[in-house]
């Protein structure tokens, strides 16, 4: 006699199934709201928390849709904690008349750079990536944001103005730059990792060590750390290479059997001292890469 699977249990599982297939999609929103992929993966995990918190034990009509209404809550939470900037929503024009076929300002928007969507308000950053990069309806957008589709059509308008603007100007931002210590403490890294010299990149972690597998797992103190290198003692479809995600120093991940490909995915370290406090692993979570903007040390690589 087979058991019939309660119908709160499907819906949970049908629940967390979609939202997994989802994070991919969330990332590129979160990331170019926080203007930045390691953040947006921040608020994406947040997402995660709150979307389980809030199950609401029924069927929902669009689930994609209520799940992208979290994503944008959080976000904008995110942003409003960071006070990277003192206005949030701003005032629109709702008589603003909209091109639905706005080819090239779409691929404008699609194609700009995290840091680009910055310099929008947040009203006018959310609405130009969810129409012009995720490709949403006005009114699906609407139902995100809680704006009216007027609003949202206004604020449609004056982020792609804003972006085009943006694109036209001469780029006089300082490029980014590690400094010779953080350069030598990388490089040092990286050179053991390569060199599968596994005790020796032990003998660098500090006692109180974190390690974050981003969208698996996360472990303290470095007895526990220690065995994670020997995920990579196991597979050779990685060579590293010292770089920057975010301005941030990380270890760029090459396939060697592909030198001339991007890097799939990155590891962001932090140090107290020349000891490894910190390690965040993308190894399951390509996506970020996808998003990012790095710079291998002597060649930067976009993808947006």
């Amino acid at each position: 006699m087979t058991r019939s699977i309660p119908d709160d249990t499907e819906s949970r599982l049908a629940f967390e199934k979609k939202l997994r297939e989802l994070r991919p999609k969330l990332h590129r929103y979160c990331s170019r709201m926080a203007s930045s992929v390691v953040d947006g993966e921040d608020i994406v995990q947040e997402v995660f928390v709150k979307a389980v918190e809030a199950f609401p034990g029924k069927q929902i009509s669009n689930l994609e849709s209520w799940f992208f209404r979290v994503a944008h809550n959080a976000a904008v939470d995110f942003l409003r904690r960071r006070k990277r900037q003192e206005a949030v929503w701003s005032e629109e024009d709702p008589g603003m008349n909209i091109d639905n076929n706005a080819s090239a300002a779409d691929r404008q928007v699609a194609a700009a750079s995290l840091r680009t969507f910055m310099h929008l308000p947040i009203a006018q950053r959310g609405c130009t990536i969810l129409v012009d990069v995720l490709g949403y309806s006005l009114q699906e957008v609407s139902g995100i944001t809680g704006l009216s589709v007027p609003a949202v059509k206004a604020a449609l308008h004056r982020g792609r103005t804003r972006i085009r603007d943006l694109a036209s100007e001469a780029d006089d931002s300082v490029p980014p730059a590690l400094s010779q210590e953080d350069l030598r403490r990388l490089a040092n890294y990286v050179d053991r990792f390569n060199a599968r010299d596994f005790d020796a990149v032990r003998n660098m972690l500090a006692d109180d060590v974190r390690l974050e597998i981003v969208a698996r797992t996360r472990i303290e103190g470095r007895q526990q750390v220690s065995k994670y290198f020997h995920n990579y003692s196991d597979v050779h479809d990685w060579r590293f290479v010292p770089g920057m995600v975010d301005r941030r120093p990380a270890l760029l991940v090459l396939e060697p059997s592909d030198p001339a490909a991007p890097p799939s995915y990155f590891i962001l370290l932090e140090w107290a001292d020349d000891h490894v406090a910190s390690i965040r692993d993308f190894r399951h979570a390509r996506y970020v890469a996808e998003s990012a903007e790095m710079i291998v040390f002597g060649s930067p690589v976009s993808l947006s």
